[in-house]
């Protein structure tokens, strides 16, 4: 999508970009939680590896896979138009309607404490892979249901599979790609700039400054969404606690040259979270 992208806005041949496939120990290792073994990491240290040794001179992730903090020889350079930002439930129409002690297949702390919330009676089921692996275990009868981006499944054309849930928020990210170089790279740097979706840019940045503030880790229940709406920036978010018991929800509204508003929102949500949830961020 992203070589699809360069080739149209430059005019390149076919041959002017090469596509490396690199697999990654988030790929490779699936039968833990990401938590366990490493975090958001898992997807980016063998791209990162190979980034900074030429082995490549961009790569190409998922923005929700790619750690707050990043290296400072590395630079986010574009972001292409997001895709849909929400989740979708496949097994049923609705939380609601799944059957009592409902056996939820998810790797994520976040869908998990939100299917919880809803559904205090769920049980949790480690979930990974990808989506056809996630597709057949339930087919296969492991779990009740589970939840998968919309985004990814678009891009796979499954555009049938699922209902999306339009009253969970995301995971921080969903549905963003990202493009990085080298930071000291400037003729790469200014070719990925023209692909670059300034509102998808604006949003994603502004959720990742929330999981900055917040000190959120991969363990950390967060989702947030960032919307432009009248030449404005709205950002919503909410902390959860890993049974979704507890939570706090928030939004605020902020001109996009007004850097510090998501740290302002991850501060009143963290004020106002009692110890317990409060303790599960380093905010």
């Amino acid at each position: 999508m992203v070589a699809v992208a360069l080739r149209n806005i430059h005019g390149l041949g076919a041959q002017a970009i090469e596509i490396v496939p690199i697999r990654t120990t988030g790929d490779k290792v699936q039968d833990r939680a990401l938590a366990e073994i490493g975090g958001k990491a898992l997807w980016t240290k063998e791209l990162d590896r190979a980034l900074l040794a030429g082995e490549i001179d961009f790569a190409v992730h998922s923005m929700k896979d790619v750690e707050t903090i990043r290296p400072a020889e590395i630079a986010i350079a574009a972001m292409p138009p997001r895709a849909d930002t929400r989740d979708r439930l496949i097994g049923a129409d609705s939380l609601a309607a799944l059957p009592p002690e409902p056996r939820v297949g998810t790797s994520s702390p976040r869908r998990a404490a939100q299917v919880r919330r809803a559904r205090p009676d769920a049980n949790i089921l480690l979930f990974r892979g990808n989506v056809d692996t996630r597709l057949r275990k339930l087919a296969e009868g492991e779990a009740d249901a589970t939840l998968l981006a919309a985004a990814g499944l678009e891009r796979l054309g499954r555009n049938e599979v699922g209902t999306p849930l339009n009253d969970l928020l995301p995971a921080p990210a969903q549905g963003a790609v990202g493009v990085e170089a080298r930071a000291d790279d400037a003729d790469t740097l200014g070719l990925l700039a023209a692909i670059d979706h300034k509102p998808t840019s604006l949003c994603v940045r502004a959720e990742r400054a929330l999981l900055a503030a917040l000190g959120a880790d991969c363990r950390s229940p967060v989702a947030a969404l960032a919307t432009v709406e009248m030449g404005q920036i709205r950002l919503r978010a909410e902390i959860l606690s890993e049974d979704g018991s507890r939570f706090e929800a928030g939004e605020i509204i902020f001109p996009f040259h007004e850097t510090d508003a998501p740290g302002a929102l991850a501060r009143i949500l963290l004020d106002r979270a009692d110890p317990a949830l409060r303790g599960l961020f380093a905010g």
